[in-house]
């Protein structure tokens, strides 16, 4: 994964997962998508403690897919709120470092992403790339299984910051530092502002001395 040592000037670069980390799509989802629709539901986001969440909220994969696609292909999935603490950490210190946003999501759903990201946070993030997210109607070559072999390809990733686990693992494996963003799936434990406090702490390590 590491091709040379990074010169004195050179920036680091970080690695964006999308949903979860730059957004709330699965609090959004389940809030305004799902729980309105299945007045049933008594499932609180706090309680989706796994992530995909249909075991937990007692439906099929399917069904949780096909609502997730759905909404994030929709107008209100177009246009989620990006996380305000996100914003403002790239504010601050974004133009220090180069960005690549890093999602997995399926075919049908990848374009409202990019368009997403590059609405709110083209100014700093310059790549997008995906991972497939496997779907019944999808037929195209599988070049990578999961963002680690997505990121061992692409050999330019510093730090990964994402909510998932299995991607944390895959990246410290690659030889990347990570942030794991706290969600209610993961045991990461504290606020987005931990980990963005945690992310410019482990940025400073490497930041030349002015």
């Amino acid at each position: 994964m590491r091709h040379e040592k990074k010169t004195e000037n050179a920036l680091f670069t970080i690695v964006w997962d999308i949903d979860d980390v730059l957004n709330n799509l699965m609090q959004v989802w389940l809030e305004q998508e799902w729980r309105p629709n299945h007045p049933d539901c008594t499932v609180t986001f706090a309680q989706i403690r796994s992530n995909p969440p249909h075991e937990v909220l007692g439906i099929s994969l399917l069904e949780y897919q096909r609502s997730l696609d759905r909404f994030r292909t929709g107008e209100a999935g177009r246009n989620l709120a990006p996380v305000p603490e996100v914003v403002d950490w790239f504010v601050q210190h974004g133009p220090r470092y180069r960005h690549i946003a890093l999602t997995a999501r399926p075919f049908v759903a990848v374009p409202p992403a990019a368009d997403w990201v590059f609405r709110h946070f083209g100014q700093w993030i310059r790549g997008f790339g995906f991972v497939p997210s496997s779907r019944e109607t999808d037929h195209a070559p599988a070049y990578d299984q999961d963002k680690g072999d997505w990121l061992r390809w692409i050999g330019v990733g510093d730090i990964l910051v994402d909510d998932s686990s299995a991607n944390q693992e895959a990246a410290i494996t690659l030889g990347l530092q990570t942030v794991l963003v706290p969600q209610p799936w993961n045991q990461a434990g504290g606020t987005i502002h931990d980990a963005l406090t945690e992310l410019s702490q482990k940025l400073d390590l490497h930041s030349p001395v002015s």
